[in-house]
């Protein structure tokens, strides 16, 4: 009997991905075995994609716990059958920069055809689906539980396209890195939707893709898509992310490690300022700052006592986007006690301090702010001279009534 290569694959993908899925999970705390969505749908023997002509929309996160890419062990197994491939921002392969993505070409590890999903949603979306031959696609991607992460986003338009050009949806889920504790921050008002927020949210959301895929079916797309989702066993709401065991692929090129995601839900909004967000250095979302800055900041923020963080007076060069090849002052954020640590409320901290210390703090002049927070509400507030806890008081009624809606979408305890 001679083996073909395909062949031989399989048979080593075969054996792989249910290891993958059983001896080779790792505990999560307490013992219990953390599985992801994918490494169940692989100890199933793919049972759930039996007879489907399947695409997946995916990117360098979509990797098993040996760090190899689902879709090369997918593409290697004759249980599946894959053939087509969706990128979203940053690329499937991930070789593209923020506000990019790779186009249409044929990926050289697989000959499989890789699709575009990036700004595209609707009708142009589906007839993408359509073009491919699928009609099952699914979702693994790593998330990091901010509303402006556009991934989220990428999920909604696939389910929005899916249903129109009527294919079966399917979301395989993965940790959200932040815990799934509690939604945080405002909620979106429809008027200022964009692609980083589609729909009223929190700004830290608190959910798995799994569960925002269920709230997105449920309250947000025109009708519903069919949709399955897979869950994770041994995952709990509490657990940051390196309870996971998982190995930590950034999923996008300034989200490099989870402390990163810890503070992106807040520190992101400094995307909305003439301040640095810390993009072009090492410590991205954690170093803040801008040329005239000192150390009047960091003593400002640190004042206000807030809980699970200590602000550092930073200089540093960006090699890139704002401030590049200049240095600049501003802070870098130490988190000490990520579980009483509030991202939304120490951005917006940050933001009004910043205003009141450096004189030549100024918004975007296209009020990106906005589509960030989701109103004009913090950005004319803080304008306005309100403290902290003033801006934060006022989204609460709002937030109140996302949780309620929330609760009812929530896989984990």
């Amino acid at each position: 009997m001679t083996l073909s290569r395909r062949t031989l694959f399989a048979t080593t993908a075969a054996v792989a991905a249910t290891t993958a899925g059983t001896a080779q999970a790792a505990p999560a705390s307490g013992g219990r075995p953390l599985r992801t969505g994918f490494e169940r749908l692989a100890a199933d023997g793919y049972a759930l994609l039996d007879g489907r002509r399947v695409g997946i929309v995916t990117n360098p996160t979509g990797i098993t716990r040996d760090a190899r890419h689902i879709v090369d062990v997918m593409h290697a197994d004759d249980r599946v059958d894959l053939v087509a491939v969706f990128g979203p921002e940053h690329g499937f392969r991930g070789t593209a920069q923020a506000g990019g993505s790779e186009g249409r070409y044929d990926d050289p590890a697989t000959g499989l055809p890789v699709y575009d999903t990036y700004l595209k949603s609707g009708q142009p979306l589906a007839d993408v689906f359509t073009a491919s031959g699928v009609d099952t696609v699914v979702f693994d991607i790593q998330d990091v539980g901010a509303r402006f992460y556009t991934y989220i986003w990428t999920l909604f338009d696939c389910m929005e396209a899916a249903r129109l050009a009527g294919k079966r949806f399917v979301v395989l889920d993965r940790p959200n890195p932040v815990t799934g504790r509690a939604a945080l921050g405002p909620v979106l008002h429809k008027e200022f939707a964009t692609f980083v927020g589609r729909q009223p949210i929190a700004q830290a959301h608190g959910m798995t893709v799994a569960e925002l895929a269920r709230l997105f079916n449920d309250e947000f797309l025109t009708a519903p898509v069919p949709l399955e989702t897979v869950a994770m066993t041994g995952w709990k709401r509490s657990e940051f992310y390196d309870a996971s065991g998982l190995p930590w692929v950034p999923p996008s090129p300034n989200m490099p490690t989870p402390e990163t995601a810890l503070v992106y839900a807040g520190t992101c909004l400094f995307e909305g300022t003439n301040l640095s967000e810390g993009r072009g250095t090492t410590r991205p979302f954690e170093l803040l700052g801008a040329e005239g800055v000192d150390g009047r900041w960091a003593a400002a923020a640190n004042e206000l006592g807030l809980p699970g963080v200590r602000f550092r007076e930073a200089y540093f060069a960006p090699t890139f986007s704002k401030f590049q090849g200049k240095t600049v002052g501003g802070v870098q954020l130490h988190v000490h006690d990520r579980a009483a640590f509030d991202p939304v409320r120490t951005g917006i901290a940050l933001l009004v301090t910043a205003k009141r210390v450096w004189g030549g703090f100024a918004w975007r002049s296209d009020n990106w702010i906005d589509k960030l927070t989701g109103s004009t509400q913090v950005r004319t507030m803080i304008d306005a001279g309100a403290d902290t806890d003033e801006v934060v008081a006022a989204w609460q009624q709002e937030l109140a009534a996302f949780r309620r809606i929330r609760r009812q979408y929530l896989i984990y305890r």
